[in-house]
């Protein structure tokens, strides 16, 4: 079932997304500003200064959208740097050059190979110990099990998500970053260890709810087109 399997984790991952979105920009923020004095605090002023953006094509063009403080445009006032994806991302070609588009790229790759093997195992394995044999895992144990998988994975994705999302900043308005390593270097010399887990408990409450529903409507519309 191929073609159903894909629009199965089409429509599941986009109920994925729009679900964990705003804990994501949470998260950033977390990780690359020190303005902010939790959660609670970053929750809240973004609610009230801010405009998100929830539609960016790419993970550079969302983090930079995230991090765009300056608020809504205003008659009179200042324009913000970022009035949207598309400007954004014409607007890192324009002054980064073509290679600006995919800064951070490594970091990602660095991040996501792993932990997706992680995501899985970790499903399929709670879901088999959850589930007696010869039957379909049932709603609960989909739930608990996405839930879980998601937190496993984001607990070992977070230090290189931090990595990540600093080389993307990086370049804004100046190069601070002479790759990877020299980011790790610096994060940990100037913040300690404690910099790799920035934001892992946004990550964690991001993780659960979104994972749990990813799973669930997956394996619903896989049983429903039989």
């Amino acid at each position: 079932m191929p073609v159903e399997e894909f629009v199965a984790g089409w429509v599941s991952g986009a109920l994925g997304l729009v679900l964990g979105h705003p804990f994501d920009t949470v998260k950033v923020r977390l990780q690359t500003q020190t303005t902010y004095r939790g959660i609670i605090d970053c929750m809240v002023k973004i609610y009230r200064h801010e405009s998100a953006y929830f539609l960016a094509p790419f993970d550079l063009i969302k983090v930079r959208l995230q991090n765009q403080t300056e608020p809504r445009a205003q008659l009179g006032g200042p324009p913000p740097r970022y009035r949207g994806p598309m400007h954004c991302a014409a607007s890192i070609f324009q002054k980064e050059g073509p290679r600006g588009l995919f800064q951070g790229a490594w970091a990602l790759t660095l991040r996501d190979t792993p932990t997706m093997g992680i995501y899985f195992v970790t499903y399929e394995v709670l879901c088999r110990q959850c589930t007696p044999e010869g039957q379909n895992p049932s709603s609960a144990t989909v739930l608990v099990a996405g839930g879980f998988a998601g937190i496993t994975s984001w607990v070992a994705a977070t230090p290189l998500d931090v990595i990540k999302s600093r080389m993307q900043m990086d370049g804004l308005k100046r190069r601070a970053y002479q790759g990877v390593l020299d980011c790790m270097v610096s994060s940990v010399r100037q913040e300690g260890l404690g910099v790799f887990f920035r934001g892992i408990t946004i990550n964690s409450a991001r993780a659960f709810p979104v994972n749990a529903v990813t799973f669930l409507s997956y394996e619903y519309l896989l049983r429903w087109w039989g």
